[in-house]
């Protein structure tokens, strides 16, 4: 492993670079971020679906297992995730190597682009192909949304943070690590803790809360709703207690 030390500084490289690509490369790379992450979550209702719920702590932990491969395909792979971005990015903000008008353009392309990502894989294989429209996968995939809906403003700001504290934390382990093994480790489990948890991530919820919809179980409103307050949490979750504590804690300047 790098020391922490070299891991703010590979971090800020990594945020550099992100800023660096072609628009067409980050919207792609975003479909694909948004498109994994949402792979992953339909991984975790396939798998946990039939476990009953009385068994609650073990559905949520098989389901929990398998959703990392969605960070692990984008950063080993090539994806582009926002909640990875409001780590890296914010840091080399933070060292004053990119603008704010940098940062704001690239959060906002990148959401974009995971949000459509989310909503292919909620509508042609979640609704079209069936995978979330009928029996226990349908009971869990609306038991999982409507939890999500039902959270309160101020209870989806600090699910978004506890979220992206570990998200971040992935991220921060990965570009650490110096083989693929390391990276697969150091992302696998700060991600499987915070779906154990059930901590909110704005770009899973793109794909959950649009399912629901789509089998006609909740509206645009309730999603966009959790949207913004779960986008805020991450936000302060990644640039601030992972990016923020960091770099203040090993930057000396």
């Amino acid at each position: 492993m790098f020391s922490p030390a070299e891991i703010v500084d590979i971090s800020i490289d990594n945020g550099i670079k992100k800023i660096q690509k072609p628009l067409l490369a980050k919207l792609i790379l975003g479909f694909i971020g948004g498109a994994m992450i949402s792979l992953g979550y339909l991984a975790y209702i396939r798998v946990s679906a039939s476990i009953p719920a009385s068994l609650a702590s073990v559905q949520a932990f098989v389901g929990a297992s398998v959703f990392p491969i969605g960070l692990i395909v984008i950063l080993m792979a090539g994806g582009e995730l926002i909640t990875g971005n409001m780590m890296a990015v914010s840091i080399a903000f933070m060292d004053k190597k990119i603008s704010f008008k940098d940062l704001l353009i690239n959060f906002l392309t990148i959401t974009l682009a995971n949000l459509v990502g989310a909503l292919f894989v909620a509508y042609f294989f979640g609704h079209l192909v069936g995978l979330t429209h009928s029996g226990v996968y349908l009971d869990q995939l609306l038991s999982l949304a409507h939890h999500k809906t039902e959270a309160t403003w101020l209870q989806a700001i600090f699910s978004g943070i506890g979220c992206n504290w570990f998200v971040g934390l992935g991220l921060w382990l990965c570009y650490g690590a110096k083989d693929g093994a390391g990276k697969i480790m150091g992302i696998w489990f700060p991600v499987m803790v915070f779906v154990a948890i059930g901590f909110q991530h704005s770009v899973a919820n793109c794909f959950v809360i649009p399912a629901a919809i789509f089998e006609g179980q909740g509206t645009w409103m309730e999603f966009l709703r959790n949207f913004v307050f779960v986008y805020l949490g991450n936000i302060i979750g990644g640039a601030i207690f992972v990016s923020g504590f960091y770099y203040a804690s090993y930057k000396h300047h």
